[in-house]
């Protein structure tokens, strides 16, 4: 009948997944912060995470997500007058996430107990509503070591870099209540190889102040209050910290040229920076600038694997639900034996990347020798390996909701485009392998510190330790290692990744893992695990539910 628009009834289709704890339903997270937090601030802690993790799974923070992506920032060069101004225009819901998520303590762990720990759950669960706001609040938490070589220059900014205060005005530090960091390393022509750096420092007057003039061709956050960047000095390649206002109130030379056009991550501006004659000010002795800088590159690699972690989980609590909630031929989806193999795949990754990155966040919390070894070989070989897995991880999780999974209201399309930066950003992958080889060569105390952690394990499981057996063997043998690089990083990882689930997971977790990704018992792709594990249990313990 002509004007009629009612042809059908809409049944079989789930319901959105929102009004939910985002952190109190992830029995894989809240497992390893009841594991790593000291017993007498559990409680408070599990409050303040279940507290964000409510805001994250409502509507409207789920809603502040999609705005800040739809709309993308905007580069202004200048005002209306045509005065230079170079400040980049962001969506309101943009700075609702990120006053979220500074209040939330995502750049306070290093003055808070169990700091880290508490921090890296938080960043798992805030990347599940946005990941694009993660970046400003990433590089102002690993920031405050890297300033800490200048003992004057973090007692000006470390306060206001861990305040829970997001003040969004540009002003002098001395007149904020809380501030930002970006990261300017990269240069045209060097990429990873920072040293190739043209950016020149050319000493002023007042000692430890210096002007740069050169450029950045990744500026990361580029509003935020302060930036370290690297630049040649006379002495060679040196860290310096950039403010966007100085301390009389005007502007410092930050000229803005463009933001980056990314595949994903589009509610977070990337721009290229020029510098001409821009103050700046030394941290850390003349060229030792790489040597000031790495922690900072350590605690953002951190939470590369943190931020895949968080995308891992999202993709699969998507897709279990849309499983537990969809008849195929008469039957859940979620029963359906083929079916279930994927979804009991993805969780095992998803569980993986989770424990790993909980456990080397509280290495961080315990700040020991025998941890800051550990960390010094862990860390590059999971974001490798965590980093790398995401992307297939989420693309096949997007393919459990079929063509809905394709169509930019469920939210998957925005996790696949979101799913390869970590990978790519704080170093690729060859970066981090090299990484972990000049770690085996240089500092026998890291494989050390390696070597017990996942010797904990031993005598759990048949396949591990025979893991543990052949990873020593390839270690013995040096000859080609650059061209082993690669492989030997991803069996550092999926050894580590093993040895904490059969500590710390339930058993079928720890046996499947163990016989898909040490035994050698599954296909190239997800969803060829052996059809006699526990897989039913495998999937009810990654659905999103309290």
């Amino acid at each position: 009948m002509a004007g009629s628009t009612r042809t059908h009834t809409v049944t079989n289709q789930p319901p959105p997944l929102t009004g939910y704890d985002v952190y109190s339903a992830d029995r894989v997270l809240t497992d390893a912060v009841a594991r790593h937090v000291p017993p007498a601030l559990l409680g408070e802690v599990r409050d303040e995470l279940s507290a964000l993790g409510r805001a994250s799974g409502s509507a409207q923070v789920q809603e502040w997500g999609v705005q800040a992506n739809e709309n993308p920032p905007r580069l202004r060069t200048h005002d209306r007058y045509g005065h230079r101004v170079d400040e980049v225009d962001f969506h309101p819901a943009w700075h609702r996430l990120l006053g979220k998520g500074v209040a939330a303590g995502l750049t306070a762990a290093w003055s808070r107990p169990g700091g880290h720990v508490r921090r890296a759950a938080a960043f798992v669960v805030w990347t599940q509503v946005e990941a694009g706001n993660l970046c400003p609040l990433s590089m102002t938490h690993a920031a405050v070591p890297a300033l800490r070589a200048d003992p004057a220059l973090a007692g000006v900014w470390e306060p206001r870099l861990t305040s829970m205060v997001y003040d969004r005005r540009l002003g002098p530090a001395h007149e904020k209540a809380g501030a930002l960091f970006g990261m300017g390393m990269t240069e045209k022509q060097g990429g990873s190889d920072v040293r190739a750096n043209t950016t020149a420092a050319e000493p002023l007057a007042e000692a430890g102040t210096y002007a740069l003039t050169g450029h950045k061709w990744f500026c990361s956050a580029p509003m935020s209050d302060g930036f370290l960047v690297l630049g040649q000095a006379p002495g060679g390649l040196t860290c310096f910290l950039v403010p966007r206002v100085l301390e009389d109130g005007s502007r410092n030379v930050f000229l803005l040229q463009r933001l980056k056009d990314k595949l994903g991550n589009r509610s977070n501006a990337s721009g290229e920076v020029e510098f001409e004659g821009t103050w700046a000010r030394r941290v850390g002795e003349e060229g030792r600038g790489v040597r000031t800088i790495i922690d900072m590159v350590a605690a953002t690699r951190l939470d590369c694997v943190l931020g895949s972690a968080g995308l891992m989980r999202q993709a699969v609590a998507q897709a279990v639900h849309h499983c537990g909630h969809r008849e195929v031929f008469g039957a859940k989806l979620v029963d359906q034996p083929l079916m279930r193999n994927v979804l009991a795949d993805l969780a095992l990754e998803s569980e993986a990347a989770t424990t790993l990155a909980l456990r080397l966040a509280a290495a961080y919390d315990d700040g020991g020798e025998r941890e800051r070894a550990l960390l010094r070989i862990a860390v590059p070989a999971a974001k490798y390996w965590v980093t790398k897995r995401c992307a297939p991880m989420v693309v096949e999780a997007a393919e459990c909701l079929g063509g809905n999974g394709y169509v930019e209201e469920s939210g998957l399309p925005r996790l696949v485009r979101e799913s390869p930066l970590n990978s790519v950003w704080e170093g690729a992958g060859n970066v981090q392998a090299l990484d972990v080889l000049r770690a085996l060569q240089r500092e026998p105390e890291a494989l050390h510190a390696y070597l017990q952690e996942v010797g904990m394990a031993r005598g759990g499981d048949h396949r591990l330790d025979a893991a543990i057996k052949d990873l020593l063997t390839e270690l013995a043998d040096l000859e080609g290692i650059e061209a082993r690089a690669r492989r030997l990083t991803e069996r550092l990882a999926l050894v580590l990744q093993g040895s904490l689930l059969v500590r710390f997971a339930p058993p079928e977790v720890a046996d499947a893992f163990c016989a898909s990704r040490l035994g050698g018992d599954a296909g190239a792709a997800f969803g060829t695990l052996p059809h006699t594990l526990d897989l039913r249990s495998v999937v009810e313990r990654a659905a999103p539910s309290e």
